[in-house]
């Protein structure tokens, strides 16, 4: 007879009853799968799969307490059964109790390093949990030892792209949809792979791929709307998004992308449809609709409508008080000027679940510059670098710090002579001289150049920038810009000196990806206005063509010029530029991504054409 804490085998006719219940359970009938392994636990109550069955039945009747105990039992009874921790783990996921999941995943792989739905499950959860640089070699070893699992190679691939190794996510995405040609989610993740490397020609037939192949979601209607846009088909993108808004009204990311379309090529397109009002008028149709409510917030804080965003974020948080509302109401009041009352706001808010947050750090940081407290915004900026050392804004707020407080470590961290550069590139192969280039490659962006005004969200005013990523279109003029450029960027890169503790000179890097590339037309009056590039290491400004007033005034004026430096106006500081570098067509401008800079504006009938981009170091082997 089995001792009192053994786990007890079934017979051959329990274990007929056990396959009864399961399949029961497979058919959608966990209730009645619930009493058949009732009646067998009356027989069995030490048998570790009717325990864990039950909790599998609890589970999908909603009864997660109840089935959190049963699989606890289950595992009382076989501790290392790995099948068994997985699904507890999933359960606890699935209520939000992340951290416990994770242990019980990583569990899971030790105690069966060969079982691959515990390797896929633990990448899973490293990634929503904003971790993919972990996530990634355990999905590498789900696919290792499952080389068939559809799942395993589609979730590598999410996370291959998240970290920005977009040959290696492109390749295992091409894997799932060679092992399932019909699975119409993969098609979705190529396309929107291909429209981050600026393929939108791909990116538009993976898609069309998906829409064979079933896929339900205006989620792939708005993909095809933004692929469109990059393809330079604004009028056919916005009569997408327009369809998509109206057919999913609860599809809040729907009537983003139509606002920012509106604002970016209404006036061009739709003169008469306003970006903010069209917003305004879906949301007094969805009044309840908090999530659109954010985002309205969020679109009328970037467009510089901080008294209308501060009325509908106040009217959110009388229904649900949440940190992120209390950090967009601490900024639209500093934005209109209520420094005491925005203080109050981030004091209250550094005592909660923020108090560690990059974002509140820096947004803290910006107020406390505005305030007049350089300690204070000192203190916070360098927390924010602590947490955050990869991402550029705390570097940008502490460099202003340590300027306002006369510490030496602004010259150290900025030093605008050795780390800004000013180079020009080759002539490519096949044109007569750089001129000859640059003047092709100012008619062949200039057809790309169809906004009527400058994105919501950018540091842009008078001007248009082209959409999605301009590297990696499949136009000759551009490859060889890019390869231009490349070649630039890898002559000027080993002049740098090396210093482990310094944010920008630490991460140089044999290998390096462009995270970002766009072309900015500034017409007369326009500007960028002082901004730096959070998600960036180093950051760029290629002149492609120049006013001739901007040209024939180098001498005696700055107008047109690029400026380093000099912190956003809106703060209020009366710093003037570090560095001021005069713009030559043909030349590239490289700086840190954290260094504040800005164009100086200019008047006159032509316009003032740039490329720029972000690069980002890469990991060897990456």
């Amino acid at each position: 007879m089995a001792s009192a804490g053994a786990p007890q085998a079934l017979t051959t006719d329990e274990a007929k009853q056990l396959e009864a219940a399961i399949a029961l359970m497979r058919e959608g009938k966990a209730d009645q799968a619930l009493r058949r392994v009732d009646d067998l636990l009356a027989k069995v109550p030490r048998s570790p799969d009717a325990h864990q069955l039950m909790a599998m039945c609890q589970s999908e009747l909603g009864e997660y307490a109840l089935a959190e105990r049963s699989f606890r039992r289950a595992l009382e009874l076989a501790p290392d059964q790995p099948l068994l921790l997985v699904n507890l783990a999933t359960l606890l996921r699935k209520v939000a109790r992340v951290p416990e999941a994770l242990v019980l995943f990583q569990r899971a792989t030790e105690v069966a390093p060969g079982f691959g739905k515990a390797w896929l499950e633990l990448g899973n959860t490293l990634f929503d949990l904003g971790l993919p640089d972990k996530a990634v070699p355990a999905l590498e070893r789900a696919v290792q030892v499952q080389p068939e699992s559809v799942m395993g190679w589609s979730a590598l691939g999410s996370a291959y792209r998240v970290v920005e190794q977009w040959e290696s996510a492109e390749a295992a995405f091409l894997r799932a949809l060679k092992l399932a040609p019909g699975y119409s989610a993969g098609w979705v993740n190529l396309g929107a792979l291909m429209r981050l490397r600026g393929r939108a020609d791909e990116a538009i037939a993976c898609f069309e791929r998906a829409a064979i192949a079933g896929y339900q979601g205006p989620e792939l209607a708005d993909a095809m709307a933004g692929a469109l846009l990059d393809q330079g088909h604004a009028d056919k993108a916005l009569e997408q998004a327009s369809r998509v808004a109206e057919a999913h009204p609860d599809f809040v990311p729907g009537h983003v992308t139509l606002a920012h379309l509106l604002w970016e090529y209404g006036p061009r397109l739709a003169p008469g449809r306003d970006a903010i009002e069209t917003f305004r008028a879906t949301l007094q149709s969805r009044p309840d609709d908090a999530a659109l409510s954010h985002e309205f917030a969020r679109f009328l804080l970037a467009a510089g409508r901080a008294e209308d965003a501060l009325d509908v974020v106040r009217r959110l948080r009388l229904k649900r008080d949440l940190p992120a509302l209390g950090l967009m109401e601490a900024q639209a009041l500093d934005d209109l000027g209520y420094a005491g009352r925005a203080r109050q706001a981030y004091e209250a808010l550094e005592n909660g679940p923020l108090a560690n947050v990059p974002a509140f750090l820096n947004a803290y940081a910006r107020h406390l510059l505005r305030a007049g407290d350089w300690q204070g915004a000192a203190a916070r900026a360098e927390a924010s670098t602590r947490i955050a050392p990869a991402h550029q804004e705390g570097w940008a707020y502490l460099g202003t710090a340590w300027r306002l407080l006369g510490d030496a470590r602004e010259e150290w961290l900025c030093d605008y002579q050795r780390l800004v550069a000013n180079l020009r590139i080759d002539t490519p192969p096949g044109h007569a001289s750089l001129d000859a280039f640059l003047a092709a490659l100012r008619v062949r962006l200039d057809a790309l150049h169809q906004a009527g005004r400058e994105p919501v969200l950018q540091s842009l005013r008078g001007g248009s920038q082209t959409p999605g990523r301009l590297f990696g279109r499949k136009d000759p003029l551009i490859a060889q810009l890019q390869a231009a450029i490349e070649q630039a960027i890898e002559r000027w890169l080993p002049s740098l000196p090396d210093d482990a503790s310094h944010p920008f000179l630490s991460r140089k890097a044999n290998r390096m990806r462009m995270s970002g590339s766009w072309s900015v037309k500034l017409w007369s009056s326009g500007r960028h206005v002082n901004h730096i590039h959070p998600e960036g290491w180093m950051s760029s400004a290629f002149y492609v063509s120049l006013p001739p007033s901007v040209r024939q005034q180098a001498a005696e004026g700055h107008a047109g010029h690029l400026q380093f430096g000099q912190p956003p106006a809106e703060l209020g500081l009366d710093l003037a530029p570090r560095r001021i570098l005069r713009p030559e067509p043909g030349h590239l401008a490289l700086f840190p991504s954290y260094l504040w800079h800005g164009t100086v504006p200019f008047e006159d009938e032509q316009p003032r054409m740039t490329v720029a981009f972000d690069l980002v170091p890469l990991a060897p082997g990456k």
